[in-house]
This record gives C-alpha cells, structure tokens and sequence, in this order.
C-alpha cells in the first residue's frame, strides 16, 4: 500500500491494488511500493507516481513483477482521467522480455527529465536470467512521452560497451539513481576477478543510439582510481544516489556527484562497517573520487562498528542545482542501519549527514531513535532503511519497532546532531489510517 501524503494540508490518499482504477488485485507478499519514483511522465505540469512491486506474479509465474504509472492531474494522483499504464515482461506487455521467476521487474525505480527535458524512466530487473546466466540482472530504459523501451544489461552490444559481463548473481539493476545529465546503475552481486559480490556500478549518459542509451563506463575498487580494496561480499554499488554538480566557474550544470554505498565493506578488522566513496562524473564519462566517508574518518561523527553497514541507504539533494555546488547546497544522508548505542538498543540504528562538496566532517550531523528520530529507541529498529530527499527536507522512515515510534520524520538538511523534525507523517493522523504494519518501509 502506498500512503500519498499531498502538501500544504491539502489531504491524503491511498493506493493500492484494491482500488479498480490500479491494475491487479492484493496478492500475498506482492510488497505493493516496495520503489517509489515521481517524474511528469507526460509533461502535462503534474507529478505522475511510478510504483514497482516487484514481487507480483505475472500469470503463474512467481515473483516476475510489475511497475505502474499512476497519473496525476490538477485534482491530483489517479484522478484526471488518464488510466494508470502497467509494465511487465510478457506477451503483449509494455517491456521486452518474457516473465521469469524471480525476475523482480521494479526493484528499483528512477525518473527525472534529461538536460533537453525529455522524460525518463529506469526500472531494475536484477533478477533478470542474460541467456543462461541465472541473475545477471539489467535494466529498463523508458524515454519520452512515447515511453519507447530499451532493454539493457551487461552483455548488450550497443556503442561504448556496458562496463563488467552478465555474470551469476551480478543482480545489475539492484539500485539506480539518476541527474538530468546521467545515470548510475549497481550491481553489488559482481565478481571483481576471483573476489565474488565484491560489487560495482556502471554509469550512462542520456543520450540514445538506436534507442540505447550510451554507457560511459564503470566503477570499481579493483581500480587505481578508486580507493579501497575489493573484498568478498563487499557489496560496492549495493545504494547509490546522484545530484547535478557545477564546478565555480562553471556556466552550466552538465556534471554530477555519484555517491556508492558499500555497506558488506570490512575496515581492517572491523567486518561489515561500510563505507561510503563520492565521485565527480564528467560529460565525457571520466570519474573523479572526490570523497571516501567512513565512521573512522577524522571530524566524522560515530565509530566505525561491526555489522554497522554504513552505507546501506543514500539520499541526496542539490538545493540549488543551477548555482555553483557548495557544502551548503549539496547534502548526503547515509543510513547506518547496523549502528548500536548501547547494549540495550542493538541495531537501532542511525543517519549521518553530511557535506558533498568539502570535508565531510567538516558539517556533519547525526540522528537515531531517541536523537531527533522519535522518542523511544528500540532494539532492531534499523533506522536509515529508507531515506528520501527533497530540496528542503530529508525524510527518514521508522517502520520498525514500537507501534507508536512508525512514522516518517522531516528533517531540514541543516539540522542540529539530534535535532528535532518540522514534519511527522504517521498512521492515525492527518487523515492517514490508523494501521500501518512497516508504514514507512520506503519514502519518496
């Protein structure tokens, strides 16, 4: 189910399969939003709401999944008189392919305009079998009003090659983020030489060839210009998250910050502490590290723990993508679902913000149960599951723990180390009903 919570006090709305107006019906473990993405796919001015679910059977094929386009209007989601347009893999759906078990169609999900402001959609498939390569996983390129497909994965023979091979269990597709000017694709599951689910990312530009779109090239920490090593079960690529970037001097915003999450990352002997690695994308495809965040780093807030999975969760904002970049403008929230307070609160996890642009402890701020998110820590309450950003806010999700604790929490970007939100979203008020079994599992 998905709660739609309209600004300026303007109501809500709920979405789910029960409604007549949303193809399918209520399946058990469907996980109906398990993505979200909002673009204006028909460039009418109104937000138009992309749901994946990713583990709705097609026919008798389990677990195949879906995406939907749910239109919006100036009476708002799901009631201008445009019916909602489903994707699948199957005969006579809208995406190529046939439906496979366990393909996950709509894992993840990305929309945006391009530079030029031609509509954009990305749905993962990292399920996806590449010829007999269980897993390999790809992707979906859905562009204009048209929403002509392209289908795209490791082994796609298009001009300028996508980065790694389809390999067993690569999961390419797993997470997706994307600017006017680029876009990121993970594959945590690849195998970087014989070190297996080490992890890594390839990046693409907007601009189509043959309706393709074209790869730029590829992201790992087997590289000299990437710092770390690769390591099994590393996960590199597992989140990752974009923002436009211009440099000073700059006389338009033709560049982005790619930030990867690698939470299975093992700092010396500190299993799964995660880390965090920033990259500057040129128009031309060549990459710059510019930022390597981990809890151990100097001015950075918290201790890097065992089983912390830094980095297991990315939202980011660009609050003024048309000015030059600064610490200020550009802001990074990264979940650190693992993070333990006390013996008493295991894994209540927790969010770190930080700068982009500059030092990373330079501005950093932290907040977890009890400290700015809700009042009532938990055990397992793995805060910085689900983050969102908007240019003002950063909305953090507590699905988890004490019925009264659920409930998504906005936060100003600049807010103080446990800080209290200027917005609470939660079941039972503000016309939101009152159950909400995992409310807030994922924000948009």
């Amino acid at each position: 189910m998905v709660h739609v919570v309209y600004g300026d006090g303007k109501g809500t709305l709920v979405l789910s399969q029960a409604l007549e107006a949303v193809p399918g019906v209520p399946e058990a473990d469907d996980q109906y939003g398990f993505s979200l993405a909002v673009y204006d796919a028909d460039l009418d001015g109104c937000s138009d709401l992309v749901v994946g679910d990713p583990y709705e059977d097609i026919g008798a094929v389990p677990d195949s999944g879906v995406v939907h386009v749910i239109y919006g209007s100036v009476s708002g989601l799901n009631a201008g008189g445009t019916a909602a347009k489903e994707f699948y893999q199957g005969s006579g759906a809208r995406l190529g392919g046939g439906p496979e078990t366990d393909d996950w169609v709509g894992y993840a999900v990305a929309a945006g305009k391009t530079s030029s402001g031609t509509p954009f959609l990305l749905i993962g498939v990292p399920g996806e079998s590449i010829a007999d390569v269980e897993d390999a996983g790809g992707f979906h390129y859905l562009s204009g009003t048209a929403m002509t497909t392209a289908f795209v994965h490791q082994d796609t023979d298009v001009a300028g090659a996508v980065a790694g091979t389809a390999e067993r269990d690569d999961r390419f597709g797993s997470s997706l983020a994307a600017t006017p000017t680029h876009f990121g694709v993970g594959t945590p599951g690849e195998a970087l030489g014989t070190v297996p689910f080490a992890g890594g990312v390839g990046f693409f530009s907007h601009a189509l060839t043959s309706g393709s779109p074209k790869p730029l090239g590829g992201i790992g920490q087997d590289q000299d210009a990437v710092s770390g090593d690769e390591q099994v079960g590393d996960q590199f690529g597992a989140a990752v998250a974009m923002v436009p970037y211009r440099a000073s001097g700059a006389t338009s915003t033709a560049e982005s910050l790619l930030v990867v999450g690698t939470p299975g990352q093992d700092l010396k002997t500190t299993v799964d502490a995660g880390s965090v690695q920033v990259f500057k994308l040129a128009v031309n495809g060549t990459f710059t590290e510019t930022a390597a965040i981990d809890q151990n780093l100097d001015g950075v807030d918290g201790e890097a723990e065992a089983g912390d999975f830094f980095g297991k969760q990315l939202a980011a904002v660009n609050s003024s993508p048309n000015a030059t970049s600064t610490a200020t403008t550009t802001r990074l929230a990264i979940g650190v679902p693992g993070e333990e307070s006390s013996e008493e609160h295991p894994e209540k996890g927790g969010v770190l913000i930080v700068p982009l642009v500059g030092a990373p402890g330079a501005s950093d701020r932290w907040i977890d149960p009890g400290y700015g998110i809700g009042s009532l820590p938990a055990p397992r309450m793995l805060a910085g599951l689900s983050l969102a950003a908007s240019p003002s806010l950063l909305y953090v999700g507590s699905p988890y723990g004490p019925a009264e604790a659920r409930a998504v929490y906005g936060f100003p970007w600049n807010v103080a180390s446990g800080g209290a939100p200027t917005q609470v979203i939660k079941p039972g008020e503000g016309g939101i009903p009152e159950t909400g079994v995992a409310f807030g599992a994922t924000v948009r």
